[in-house]
């Protein structure tokens, strides 16, 4: 990736907040834009979260055509907010039943192609303390203006929250710490995405539909390697949301997210021919905790599944063969 890339790739939200010329262009193309929400337990912000994108981008401009969770069962109020706003709930395990259930973030943002029936699809996730419509015109914006971009990346500052206190910087512990090196050894064409960790994505639905989904965690990781892959990095693009306020995760957490990524990197590079794993990596990750004086050593499992293509899934393919007929 060079600076050419990086500069005629990179845009800002305030380039697209006339979201009403945005609405003209979307009907002009003939497109229908749906917004998912990956939720589990989510009850302190998504009510503003889907009260804002409803009320600014549904009724006051219509620029999208549908908004949906897709539930990993909450056991809070999550699914009842989504209800009482009327926004449309789907249980990650009830789509596409046949192919199982994995859970994890990967896998409902993977299943939810099949429920989310727009040309472009964006995603955001739901825990976002001051979420603002520009989360959203400023991802499909740059998709209404530019027909060779087909997949494009949030990225935004990210403050810090540690123990009452507010870092203006710092967020996005694992972004730096492994993502953004890993790509820059081995994806040197993706070195240019500040955030490629970022929840906040849209894409058009014949890229998304056609490239590899890995569950959990290393779900936007591999995104980004598997549209590089199949569409080069012409399509793809970033932009500026400005800042975005989240609940932080402990140390611990993002240690098993950091491994959950380098899972679906090293499987990625064998399959480039960029590594030779003499074995298969481990898919247990080794916990040591402190607690009340002593260090207690813990296990847990954590695999990465590739799920394939969406359109190489009958299933789906009878659903918008329907859809299409209907």
């Amino acid at each position: 990736m060079d600076k050419k890339w990086f500069k005629g790739h990179t845009f800002h939200h305030r380039d697209y907040k006339n979201v009403a010329q945005l609405v003209e262009l979307k009907q002009e193309q003939n497109l229908t834009i749906s917004l998912g929400f990956p939720t589990l337990n989510v009850e302190d912000t998504l009510y503003n979260v889907l009260l804002v994108a409803k009320e600014e981008l549904v009724e006051r401009f219509p620029l999208l055509d549908q908004i949906a969770i897709i539930d990993s069962h909450s056991t809070d109020e999550t699914v009842s907010i989504a209800r009482e706003l009327g926004v449309e709930v789907h249980f990650d395990d009830k789509i596409l039943p046949s192919l199982g259930s994995l859970g994890g973030k990967g896998e409902a943002l993977w299943k939810s192609l099949d429920v989310l029936h727009g040309d472009i699809i964006a995603w955001a996730d739901s825990d976002i303390e001051n979420f603002h419509p520009r989360f959203i015109y400023g991802l499909v914006g740059p998709l209404l203006t530019n027909k060779k971009i087909g997949y494009i990346k949030g990225f935004y500052q990210r403050p810090l929250k540690t123990k009452g206190t507010v870092k203006e910087a710092g967020g996005g512990r694992v972004t730096e710490l492994v993502a953004r090196p890993i790509l820059n050894l081995f994806y040197p064409d993706l070195a240019g995405f500040i955030q490629p960790l970022a929840g906040e994505y849209a894409g058009r639905r014949e890229v998304l539909e056609s490239v590899p989904f890995y569950t959990g965690y290393a779900v936007e990781t591999a995104l980004l390697v598997e549209i590089l892959r199949k569409y080069g990095p012409e399509s793809m693009a970033q932009v500026d949301l400005e800042r975005r306020v989240h609940r932080n995760q402990p140390t611990k957490a993002l240690g098993r997210m950091s491994f959950a990524i380098l899972q679906a990197v090293f499987r990625l590079l064998e399959e480039d021919g960029k590594i030779d794993l003499s074995s298969e990596p481990n898919k247990v990750f080794h916990m040591v905790a402190f607690k009340d004086g002593e260090y207690a050593f813990r296990e847990r499992q954590i695999e990465v599944v590739k799920r394939p293509p969406m359109n190489t899934v009958p299933e789906y393919l009878e659903h918008r063969r329907k859809l299409k007929n209907e």
